[in-house]
């Protein structure tokens, strides 16, 4: 018997654990359409952002295999079903970030040291200068003393641009 998915905030979960669902896979589509640069999804509280992005993440990124979550949702049936997993995608969701800034800090910092692990590979081929800006900004979100975004926006540009 399928289950209701009361505050579920991974597709994955909520595909291997037999959760109902509403297929919103053509999402997938019509951002890959828009070919926007930069895309703002805003939606009210409790309206499926988490879980869309999710959604996105489990499908576009290359270090995960997303075959079997997919199957025989609407966007398999697109020429974009090529596209699975085959990009570098950073998800981070901050719907577990509450409290003060200080919190929400630690939290982010926090989620940027799961994003380093993940894509460690990517930094073992650095020259000195990447190299000495990794280990600054390594040490920089490994510090939750400091409360501040400085780190964090470092952090967000290295992994982006390497």
């Amino acid at each position: 018997m399928k289950k209701i998915p009361t505050g579920i905030k991974s597709f994955r979960k909520l595909r291997e654990e037999n959760y109902y669902f509403v297929d919103k896979t053509l999402m997938i589509k019509d951002f890959l359409e828009r070919g926007s640069e930069v895309t703002l999804i805003t939606r009210p509280r409790r309206f499926g952002k988490t879980i869309n992005m999710s959604m996105m993440s489990e499908f576009f990124d290359i270090t995960k295999d997303s075959k079997e979550i997919f199957k025989g949702t609407k966007i398999m049936d697109t020429p974009y079903a090529s596209e699975l997993n085959q990009y570098p995608t950073i998800f981070i969701s901050f719907a577990d970030a509450k409290e003060n800034k200080e919190t929400i800090v630690k939290f982010l910092k926090n989620q940027f040291q799961l994003e380093y692990s993940r894509y460690n590979y990517i930094f073992k081929d650095m020259d000195e200068y990447e190299e000495n800006d990794y280990r600054i900004i390594n040490e920089g979100i490994k510090n939750n003393q400091n409360g501040t975004l400085q780190d964090i926006e470092k952090a967000l540009i290295f992994l982006m641009i390497d």
